[in-house]
């Protein structure tokens, strides 16, 4: 699979993209990540997750954080992790108010499941978690979970939200996506005329006006081609995004960068023998240049690294300093080829969290 249709600069990304064309959407399973490295490797072991790793700091305190659970193309989950370490604390502040959105207040207008929205005359799908316990009066974090190119939106919800189900015990709105055809390779996010972005907006219109959002803690995490289009996605100045979480992207692919000076915090994640690892850096100093951090990052200790299985090490976690107040950029990189990061969900809830 290549991809000399697009614009040129992306031909070393097809052997990457390629890989997630065995994403599956059965239902995890207790061995492999699943993730292919550039070799074509099939999964590798789950990761089981040990000590807690501490989150960014805040202005009341650090999140902990750990891995829980993490799926991988075309194999199941990676093993659950240890419990959050640190203490927790709000990174705001207290300076980024909840913003109720019309929803609040009136019986939940949508349900879980599988359903379908009309964007500019075209049917687009997604799978929503909506809590069990849910309260029209509680003002819940929205959390994206945006597959890679081959994957699906059942991939995404079996998989427990990119792990995000479990540890946030209640306290979100997930929601899984789908994609559509790239080049035919897979359902993915080409954003063809910016298709992918007005679906995002659709979706947090809707779900803002018939669930009770807060609109000041929106949420995107995804990997590879899911990846590139939050960076892509957190790069425009209407995302309402609070913060990303990619896991080996690029910011070309789904779209390109807008040119906006809009700060967004950011976590992201790839493995050292990714052939995305130099563009996947780039793409990360984007966010580091609008968040005013220093370029002098420091290494972070402990951190989600800690709790990793031996064939991921070394294993790096980097804070950049000097970062607006409640913008931190903290950059991963493990030993690992083109793959989900494992045992990550506790440590993205927690990333999310404190905010």
């Amino acid at each position: 699979m290549h991809l000399q249709r697009r614009a040129s600069g992306l031909a070393p990304l097809a052997a990457a993209f390629a890989l997630c064309l065995s994403c599956s959407g059965s239902k995890t399973s207790s061995t492999g990540t699943g993730g292919a490295s550039p070799a074509g490797s099939g999964g590798t072991t789950g990761a089981a997750g040990t000590t807690g790793a501490a989150g960014t700091t805040g202005a009341a305190g650090t999140t902990g954080a750990a891995g829980t659970n993490a799926a991988g193309t075309g194999g199941g989950t990676g093993g659950t992790g240890g419990g959050a370490a640190g203490t927790s604390g709000n990174i705001d502040g207290g300076t980024m108010p909840i913003a109720p959105s019309a929803g609040c207040g009136k019986a939940a207008g949508l349900a879980s499941g599988r359903a379908s929205i009309d964007v500019n005359g075209k049917t687009r799908q997604y799978i929503l978690y909506v809590p069990p316990s849910y309260d029209m009066n509680h003002p819940y974090k929205l959390i994206f979970g945006w597959h890679p190119w081959g994957g699906s939106a059942m991939q995404t919800q079996q998989m427990g939200y990119f792990g995000l189900q479990t540890p946030s015990n209640g306290q979100a709105i997930l929601v899984a996506p789908e994609g559509q055809d790239f080049q035919d390779g897979g359902l993915g996010w080409g954003n063809a005329n910016g298709e992918d972005i007005a679906f995002a907006h659709a979706m947090m219109d809707l779900f803002s006006a018939q669930l009770c959002v807060d609109q000041n803690r929106i949420f995107s995490t995804g990997f590879s081609f899911g990846a590139m289009f939050s960076f892509t996605f957190g790069c425009t100045a209407a995302s309402q995004q609070r913060a990303i979480a990619p896991m080996a992207g690029n910011t070309q692919t789904s779209g390109g960068c807008e040119n906006s000076t809009r700060s967004v915090a950011l976590m992201s994640f790839v493995g050292t023998n990714d052939s995305l690892l130099t563009v996947h850096r780039q793409a990360v100093q984007v966010f580091v240049q609008r968040d005013g951090c220093s370029t002098a990052k420091t290494v972070m200790s402990p951190s989600w690294c800690d709790g990793l299985a031996s064939q991921y090490l070394p294993c790096t976690c980097w804070q950049y300093p000097g970062c607006k107040s409640g913008y931190p950029v903290v950059e991963c990189e493990y030993t690992a080829g083109h793959q989900f990061a494992p045992t990550s969900g506790q440590t993205l809830w927690n990333f999310f969290s404190q905010f």
